[in-house]
């Protein structure tokens, strides 16, 4: 992997080409002005785009217990601070400021920490800085929570190089009465962020655009300080782009390989990111056009390595941010780069090029990154693992039967024909091994894998199939108590289930995981959707999309109320509750509801004094298919449960 000079094409030094970009982006916003006139330090071109705010700035109210949260980055925002030449706009750095205030604690973003890239100005002036502090007092006297890091126009050398005019304005001293700030290496160019969200700290590191040994030293302890924290590392100069200004990278290549490590970047990687898993994350800015990569550190985890910079789009990104988004539920962060300044205009008012910079939307600026956050941070956050529960504490009032596969046999060994399974339940409603002739010798053997929320922690796995039936199931005996029961006064049935890769529509849909034997037609129902030949009553996963389906016959009807939805993935386990308040019934996966609960009245469950069966599935009176997949703990109960007793409960 080749990597870009310290100095690239991509971030020119000389003013010239720096005048011809600004130029061409007030060019672009002057289409839309009246009498464009000069500027003044402090003051704001004439344009009438200027004049559109959002209005008054509301309040600092992140949620740090939502599993979504957003952390707002902004680039490079030299262009809108030159001061040695006259030429100064806050105006689009404060609107994107109020945008990140107002939505702070929203639904929608909730967005609880801002990270800037470094250029914070474009000649390190102290007029410039001047305007750079009145723009970051609009997130200081909201008590915002932010981050800024020195970039190549704001400094020289490297952190080592003593007092600047970013040192007096953006210094450690800024942060004093900030809640996240956790502070400063001696020199005060590195600094340390920690900010709560999804109920846990995280820990933005803010680096120096030249990093010496003794920035290293400390960004490493800071990290060894805080142990269990992720870690964002942002500095101004990691990964670049290797495309030219005119070509974007989608064009070229993968969007989400199309980055590289810079010489300096190579350095952070080695003396830093590499060997601490903790980072999982890397912003910089720099470089454009923006870009992407991903690179296993050490211990052979994905770091994602981010470049974002607009400088040399319309209004030299006229304070442009990249949001994002992080959504613990999802497993994913999506990514969205947006322009509060032109989104607070009149869409009627927007030059050409503002409507066009309103949302960048191209794949290297809006995009989703995959990512198992329990499974990302577990080498240093361990998951703790939830202990197995005793079966007496799982006998809630009303159970009939509970099935568990704990401490009966080594993992990987097959039960036999004719072994029995008892019902911890006491009620007599055990479970017997059946064979189908021919069957495999591992058709059915003990496993160590269950859902983490099970109480017991083991499950049975089934290798069976169609055409031709194929395995062993489970069946209670002929004068087994449950196989009576009716259940007029509502029930649960819950269980655990997982299917494997190999699972097939066609071998295994619409195999039972439970099942009543007896068939509609035997006890006399009929009318729409009812199949005479179907068992009265089945817990199963459908061949059309993984879909766990309960299908029964209700005592107060002829023909069945189905309930079914949500396609289950394989290798996931999956925790399954059928509940019936004796009016309604209702089921759940992992504790949601499906869509199709009919609001139909179904009352008990039909029964001809049949076996149940576990893993055995019956049309026209035998066996046609056998479950393939793990199964754990089954319990049923004789009344509607709520979900804090389920046997997931805390």
């Amino acid at each position: 992997m080749s990597n870009i000079d310290d100095n690239p094409s991509q971030e020119p030094t000389e003013r010239s080409r720096r005048g011809f970009l600004r130029t061409a982006a007030l060019a672009g916003a002057g289409a839309a002005t009246v009498g464009v006139g000069g500027t003044v330090v402090g003051g704001t071109p004439a344009f009438a785009a200027d004049s559109a705010k959002s209005g008054r700035t509301g309040t600092w109210r992140p949620d740090q217990t939502a599993l979504q949260f957003t952390l707002a980055v902004m680039p490079d925002t030299q262009f809108l601070y030159w001061g040695s030449q006259d030429s100064v706009n806050r105006t689009p750095q404060e609107e994107s400021f109020r945008y990140i205030i107002d939505n702070s604690g929203t639904a929608t973003d909730n967005i609880v920490f801002m990270a800037h890239l470094g250029d914070l100005t474009q000649d390190a002036d102290p007029s410039s800085f001047q305007q750079v502090d009145k723009a970051f007092a609009v997130l200081d006297s909201h008590g915002a929570a932010y981050s800024v890091l020195a970039g190549n126009h704001d400094v020289t050398g490297d952190d080592s190089r003593g007092d600047t005019s970013y040192l007096q304005t953006m210094g450690p001293h800024r942060f004093k009465r900030a809640k996240t700030f956790a502070g400063a290496d001696p020199t005060g160019y590195n600094t340390a962020h920690i900010f709560q969200a999804a109920g846990r700290s995280w820990l933005v590191l803010a680096l120096d655009w030249r990093t010496t040994d003794q920035g290293f030293a400390w960004a490493n302890d800071v990290i060894k300080a805080h142990p269990k924290m992720p870690v964002i590392l942002t500095s101004h100069d990691i990964v670049a782009s290797p495309y030219d200004d005119n070509v974007f990278p989608y064009e070229s290549g993968d969007p989400e390989d199309n980055a590289v490590l810079s010489g300096y970047g190579q350095t952070v990687w080695d003396k830093l990111i590499n060997d601490n898993d903790q980072i999982f994350l890397t912003l910089n800015g720099h470089y454009w056009p923006p870009g992407r990569t991903t690179r296993k550190n050490a211990a052979g985890h994905d770091v994602a390595m981010h470049i974002t910079n607009y400088q040399n789009r319309y209004f030299g990104g006229g304070g442009m941010i990249r949001l994002y988004h992080f959504d613990l539920a999802r497993n994913t962060i999506d990514v969205e780069t947006i322009n509060p300044w032109i989104l607070a205009q009149d869409p009627e008012s927007r030059n050409e090029l503002a409507a066009e910079h309103a949302r960048i939307t191209g794949p290297v600026d809006n995009f989703s990154i995959p990512i198992d956050f329990e499974k990302r941070f577990a080498g240093f956050i361990p998951v703790p693992v939830r202990p197995a529960r005793p079966a007496a504490r799982e006998l809630v009032k009303g159970t009939l039967a509970y099935w568990r596969f704990d401490g009966q046999g080594a993992a990987g060994t097959s039960l036999s024909a004719g072994q029995t399974i008892h019902d911890l339940s006491g009620k007599g409603n055990d479970l017997t091994v059946v064979t189908v002739p021919g069957a495999a010798s591992d058709a059915l053997t003990w496993s160590a894998d269950h859902h983490p929320d099970q109480p017991g922690h083991a499950s049975l796995k089934f290798v069976g199939g169609r055409n031709p039936v194929h395995g062993s199931y489970l069946s209670t005996g002929p004068k087994a108590p449950l196989n009576s029961e009716t259940f007029t006064s509502g029930y649960t049935i819950e269980t655990f289930v997982m299917l494997p890769l190999d699972w097939d529509s066609g071998k295994n849909g619409n195999a039972s995981i439970l099942s009543r034997r007896g068939s509609a037609g035997a006890a006399g129902k009929h009318g729409k959707n009812t199949d005479p030949n179907e068992p009265l009553a089945q817990f199963a996963i459908t061949n059309n999309g993984r879909e766990a389906q309960f299908n029964h016959y209700p005592l107060n009807d002829t023909y069945p109320t189905t309930n079914w939805g949500h396609g289950m993935v394989e290798l996931k386990w999956w925790h399954l509750a059928v509940v019936n308040d004796g009016r309604l019934t209702k089921l759940y996966v992992e504790g949601a509801p499906v869509v199709d609960n009919p609001n139909r009245l179904s009352v008990g469950l039909t029964s001809l004094g049949l076996p149940w069966l576990v893993g055995g599935h019956e049309y026209a009176g035998a066996v046609d298919v056998v479950f393939h997949g793990n199964v754990g703990d089954i319990r049923i109960v004789n009344r509607p449960l709520s979900m804090d007793e389920f046997l997931t409960a805390k």
